[in-house]
């Protein structure tokens, strides 16, 4: 897991390969039981195989930093109800399914489409899709060119996204040692997040970690980062014996020199 994660990269250049059988009943079988795991409450995952139509009908109008990714297909994530609850879980469990594509040799990217006009959506995902926000481009990667060295996304420290008690007091890393948490957040900063803008904070209180998301200068928070950190961060807990998992809260925003917080949830030692 660390090594996926310290090596993650979205796909955005895809074969015009189809699935074999095979592969799409494994794809399938895939939104069922994380759709199940999740108990079938907040999402469900829809799979679109008519990859150019949706690609020439949101060219231009969607996509990753507002480029369009061309892929032969692309899933759906579709909310049963719109709440804070139900976003998070549905990126948390998106993500898990984005992470077992990988192991069927598929390639994927998060494409945001919450600004597209529900109308277009309706034309060419149907009707009862018209409220997505995202959708997930995978296919089979093309091979890349082994010579040519891809950009490497900057990251924080890990003295930049971890404090100690409150937002802005600074943790140790020999403190980290000893609580048995220094490679989990070393590795949790490669986590993918909307834009790379990498919004999420940790808090170590007492037997609690306390995740919170930054605003942006816009006043939002893209909760679709939550789940994406969550899962990551339960994953790479699990390698090392942390064996709980989130436990969402409600509490008023925190506030800290120029930034503001939201406070998304907790998790047990």
């Amino acid at each position: 897991m660390s090594n996926f994660l310290k090596n993650r990269k979205s796909t955005r250049d895809f074969k015009k390969k189809k699935l074999d059988s095979r592969t799409t009943v494994e794809v399938i079988e895939n939104f069922k039981d994380l759709e199940e795991e999740a108990k079938n409450k907040y999402f469900n995952f829809v799979l679109f195989d008519e990859g150019d139509k949706i690609y020439k009908t949101l060219d231009g109008l969607a996509g990753y930093a507002g480029v369009m990714i061309e892929s032969p297909y692309y899933i759906g994530i579709r909310l049963k109800e719109v709440t804070e609850t139900s976003i998070i879980t549905a990126s948390y469990y998106t993500e898990k399914l984005m992470t077992n594509l990988t192991r069927l040799n598929l390639g994927s990217c998060w494409i945001n489409v919450k600004m597209v006009d529900k109308d277009i959506k309706a034309d060419v995902l149907g009707e009862d899709n018209k409220n997505i926000g995202y959708l997930v481009a995978f296919g089979y990667p093309k091979t890349k060119n082994p010579f040519v060295q891809e950009p490497a996304s900057s990251r924080y420290a890990v003295n930049q996204i971890v404090y100690k008690d409150r937002i802005g007091n600074p943790i140790t890393i020999e403190e980290l040692e000893s609580r048995g948490l220094d490679d989990l957040f070393y590795y949790i900063r490669f986590a993918p997040s909307n834009y790379n803008l990498q919004p999420w904070r940790f808090i170590l209180k007492d037997a609690k970690i306390l995740l919170l998301l930054e605003y942006s200068e816009e006043g939002r928070t893209d909760l679709m980062d939550a789940g994406i950190i969550m899962y990551y961060f339960e994953a790479l807990g699990e390698v090392i014996g942390l064996k709980k998992g989130w436990h969402l809260v409600d509490e008023a925003d925190i506030e800290y020199g120029e930034s503001k917080y939201k406070l998304v949830g907790e998790f047990a030692l």
